[in-house]
């Protein structure tokens, strides 16, 4: 099937009790066993619930993985990764990525025996001096937030499979729409589900998607033991929001290029992050590597004044100043006060994160409306 038939139907089958065509949302905690050991494949739902299992079954899908496994949160499928790992391993992170992922990192798995190295990754060959016999994993985010810089798949995957090292790919920005990393070699796709693939801000969830039997084995029993399992009703609405991705995801393009050329316009704004701008430095990666270049976008104002940027965020009207992504309605962040408040200062300006950075994600409003806001919030 073709991605949007697979985002309609994947996973989805008539209620065999009902043949109601929506999943039900089996709000159950138990279920009746005929005997002991004999039951219809679901004991306990912190294991596994039907409502659930379509769900997996549909990311796994869309991601063109064999198995998904669901998590209560973003943070949770990432912790998930990391609980696979011991004291001493060392596992290589894109230095430019998401605050909470660094956090985790830094703050749990650290002081806890791990051994994390933040390099910058967008060339790939600076991994054969980087991997040693301790290394572990790799953890690439592409596009990034929030500089959207991209980070070759494929090369980092080759390399690494030389060296025996995964690779996990951070797919939150880019949505399994606009690009599947299983596809490029990679062994883990995260998805932050609460972003493009639930859609419209209602629910916290996170997803892993594998080809490996032994790596779906490994998650799904510390998915089944630590138990950060999402419940069925978020599970549903999931799925009700993965039926408009595609849909979704073309729209959020559409808008984002618009306005990522009405800012380079602008004569008060200096830098826009947007990989598909020409001027941008892996927009021929991009548009290997993606089908689309999203819906995120980050810009400065020239000047580099942070009252000018703070006097933005309070002037919008259609764009609301709030943490997460990817829902229909459009949003405006400053990362250095949110998403990326873990970082220590000196690091965040390493990064080029600067306090005057302003990151959008685009909805999928009327264009018009959204430009409109742009104008009069920048003045």
């Amino acid at each position: 099937m073709k991605f949007g038939t697979k985002a309609i139907h994947a996973g989805v089958q008539p209620d065999p009790a009902t043949s109601a065509i929506m999943t039900p949302i089996y709000q159950t905690s138990t279920y009746a066993l005929e005997s002991p050991g004999k039951h219809k494949g679901y004991t306990y739902s912190r294991s596994h619930n039907p409502t659930r299992t379509a769900l997996q079954e549909a990311l796994a899908s869309l991601e063109n993985g064999t198995a998904g496994i669901c998590f209560a949160s973003g943070q949770a499928a990432t912790d998930a990764v990391l609980k696979m790992y011991r004291p001493g391993d060392e596992i290589i992170v894109s230095s430019d990525l998401y605050g909470g992922t660094y956090r985790i990192m830094k703050k749990l798995y650290e002081p806890a025996g791990l051994i994390f190295r933040f390099a910058d990754l967008s060339e790939p060959r600076i991994l054969h001096e980087l991997i040693t016999e301790k290394t572990k994993l790799v953890w690439i985010e592409t596009p990034t937030n929030p500089l959207l810089k991209i980070t070759d798949i494929g090369q980092i995957t080759t390399i690494c499979k030389s060296k025996g090292v995964q690779v996990a790919v951070d797919n939150t920005f880019a949505s399994p729409y606009l690009q599947n990393p299983l596809d490029l070699g990679a062994d883990i796709v995260m998805h932050s589900v609460t972003k493009y693939l639930g859609g419209h801000s209602d629910v916290i969830m996170g997803a892993l998607i594998v080809r490996d039997e032994g790596l779906s084995e490994t998650l799904s029993f510390i998915q089944n033991t630590a138990g950060a399992v999402p419940g069925p009703q978020d599970c549903f609405l999931v799925l009700r929001g993965l039926k408009t991705l595609h849909l979704r995801m073309q729209r959020h393009c559409e808008n984002a290029a618009v306005v990522a050329q009405w800012l380079t316009e602008n004569p008060k704004v200096g830098a826009v992050y947007y990989p598909g701008l020409a001027a941008h430095p892996q927009h021929e990666l991009a548009r290997k590597q993606m089908r689309g270049f999203g819906g995120m976008l980050s810009f400065e104002l020239k000047g580099d004044v942070y009252d000018d940027a703070v006097r933005v965020f309070e002037r919008f009207k259609l764009f609301a100043l709030a943490e997460s992504l990817g829902g229909v309605e459009s949003l405006c962040a400053h990362p250095a006060t949110m998403s990326h408040a873990s970082f220590p200062p000196e690091e965040r300006l390493k990064m080029g994160v600067k306090d005057t950075l302003i990151r959008l994600s685009v909805g999928v409003e009327d264009i018009d409306d959204i430009i409109t806001d742009l104008a009069q919030a920048i003045g």
